[in-house]
């Protein structure tokens, strides 16, 4: 008999802030590990809510500790090992910055305006969660 894979629980953020000159950014990571660009996101710790997990993820990835803001919709698929995976992403704002130090989870973030950085994404789900943002969609 063959058991059906535990589902992996993650939260993340998609961050944003004002542009000089008008306009929003958006926060992008690169993983060293995976060559790849994304939101900042991670695994639930065990005992802890989505939210919390979010905010503290971003924070332990980027050195900001963040606002939630409205949640977006979830994001569902396969990770690189077959597993099934939920996201939740909230919408977030910057409350405090501690300093970003590359290592080797992240080594590199970014500020991008929301229509390049959904052209420097690796992933469809993450480019759809900028996207909708850009347009002012449900993730607005």
């Amino acid at each position: 008999m063959v058991l059906p894979k535990k589902t992996v629980e993650a939260a993340g953020g998609v961050v944003l802030r004002d542009r000089e000159g008008g306009g929003v950014e958006v926060l992008l990571v690169h993983r060293p590990r995976y060559d790849d660009w994304s939101l900042p996101k991670g695994k639930l710790e065990r005992g802890e809510s989505f939210e919390d997990a979010a905010v503290r993820e971003v924070l332990e990835e980027t050195g900001l500790r963040c606002r939630l803001r409205d949640e977006l919709e979830e994001v569902r698929y396969e990770d690189h090992k077959g597993r099934p995976k939920i996201v939740r992403y909230w919408l977030m704002d910057v409350a405090e910055d501690h300093g970003f130090e590359p290592n080797d989870e992240v080594d590199e973030l970014r500020w991008l305006e929301l229509h390049a950085a959904a052209a420097l994404l690796t992933y469809e789900h993450d480019k759809e969660l900028v996207a909708q943002t850009a347009a002012g969609g449900p993730a607005a």
